[in-house]
């Protein structure tokens, strides 16, 4: 019992595999050397032959390194969290070390306050606080310097490194600094699966700081959303789904027939069927408010028939069509019902927006929609199955 505990114990210390590409691992690589190296090298242009004794490069820009082309899209990767933490952390630790005689009691107040401004000053950066410590413990060479270190090494090291990482990462096709992809506009529509504010609400209620901008959590969400919908309706068609037995009419029905049909059986849309049982139109509640057929405006002499007002062309799917195919043309089109037709072009039913969801559950329509019985109320509708 004792072994297999342990062995639990000790496997939590390990992280979760990463899903990067050997591709993009070896991008990083090649951009993080290339980085190093030419930071160095301007570093050493700048300083020339005048003292031997600084350093090319500081440590801490070896991990600056591993932020800027391992994590590009970090918070903490950003340009202004590299050179604002690495200079706030490099006057601090100079100021410590300045008036501190003790160098561990200057260390733990140079990393504990460069860590307190980077919060709100939003330059959270990691190496920041090997900066604050290199300041203090960094030697005769580095204390000579005194605030001048801020500028150099720190602050050429930073631009340098910056620059290198801007321009490598849009030579291989990558955005750096990095914007979060904006995945859909601000909305507070409590239909929506979450909102920009219930993300924030959840994050603050976590109270920690998390490795990701809120944008790309918030499209990383809606992506996972969308695999997963397009997951569920893999293989799902049109004739799992549709509705069948629905009523239709002839193109030659009466408007007054066709609306008592509608307020009866309390439905919003019917297909117009032609003798061949094609789909020919459809007729809405918006068609009859449109051409003003409604009872209260229509007398005893109105003569229109369905054929007059329905609308056309008419959308149609097929019974093999994906459902998956369905949802541009009901969220970005402003379809609510479309009649599906089988292999021979023929009326085969009708899909509707309930439809489309209870499919995405998979949740079979039968058990919450069984099709309607025949209603012959007005002798020219017929009940097409």
């Amino acid at each position: 019992m004792i072994l297999p505990r342990l062995t639990h114990f000790f496997y939590n210390f390990l992280p979760s595999s990463n899903q990067i590409s050997a591709r993009e691992r070896l991008r990083s690589c090649l951009g993080a050397l290339i980085g190093i190296l030419i930071t160095g090298a301007v570093t050493s242009l700048a300083l020339g032959h005048s003292s031997s004794d600084l350093p090319l490069l500081v440590a801490p820009m070896g991990a600056s390194a591993v932020l800027l082309f391992g994590m590009p899209a970090s918070p903490l990767a950003q340009p202004w969290s590299l050179v604002g933490g690495n200079l706030i952390a490099a006057l601090l630790g100079v100021t410590c070390a300045r008036w501190i005689d003790m160098p561990l009691a200057a260390s733990a107040l140079a990393v504990g306050l460069s860590i307190a401004l980077m919060f709100p000053l939003r330059c959270f950066h990691p190496p920041s606080g090997a900066v604050a410590l290199t300041a203090v413990l960094g030697g005769p060479a580095i204390h000579a310097l005194g605030y001048r270190f801020a500028v150099l090494p720190i602050g050429l090291n930073s631009l340098v490194l910056l620059a290198s990482a801007i321009v490598y990462h849009r030579m291989t096709g990558h955005r750096y600094p990095h914007r979060a992809r904006a995945r859909r506009a601000p909305t507070n529509d409590e239909k929506a699966p979450f909102t920009r504010a219930d993300l924030e609400a959840v994050l603050m209620a976590r109270n920690e700081m998390l490795d990701i901008d809120v944008g790309d959590l918030e499209a990383v969400l809606g992506d996972v959303e969308v695999r997963a919908y397009r997951r569920r309706m893999d293989k799902l068609d049109c004739a799992r789904v549709m509705t069948t037995g629905v009523l239709a009419v002839a193109p030659t029905v009466s408007v007054c027939s066709a609306w008592a049909i509608l307020v009866h059986h309390k439905i919003k849309a019917l297909p117009v069927l032609d003798d061949e049982r094609s789909v020919v139109g459809i007729v809405t509640q918006m068609d009859f408010i449109r051409h003003g057929a409604l009872p209260p405006f229509m007398n005893n002499t109105d003569a229109r028939q369905v054929g007059d007002i329905m609308s056309v062309p008419v959308k149609t799917v097929r019974a093999s069509q994906l459902v998956a195919d369905l949802v541009p043309m009901f969220a970005s089109f402003g379809h609510h019902h479309l009649p599906v037709i089988d292999a021979a072009g023929k009326f085969a039913g009708m899909i509707t927006q309930a439809n489309l969801v209870r499919g995405l559950h998979k949740q079979p329509i039968s058990d919450v929609d069984p099709p309607r019985p025949a209603a012959p109320i007005a002798t020219p509708v017929e009940h097409l199955a």
